[in-house]
């Protein structure tokens, strides 16, 4: 389906268009099974998860990162 196969979508707002938006969105995350995932992504999740946990030690504290912004400021 596309844009134009869908009567009277032309003469929506840009906020109503937005709203639409987000409420089909919200009725695809409804059931998250159905949405592909693929293999390329979950081989990226496993692979940041195994560096998170091989360098638990250089991760900061909340209180630490807002230290090293501010001081960026």
């Amino acid at each position: 389906m596309r844009i134009a196969d869908i009567p009277g979508l032309d003469s929506l707002s840009t906020s109503e268009k937005i709203l639409l938006v987000e409420d089909l969105w919200d009725s695809i995350s409804e059931d998250e099974s159905t949405v592909p995932v693929p293999a390329s992504h979950k081989e990226e999740l496993d692979r940041r998860m195994e560096h998170y946990m091989a360098h638990t030690d250089a991760l900061l504290s909340l209180e630490e990162l807002q230290k090293r912004i501010n001081r960026r400021k």
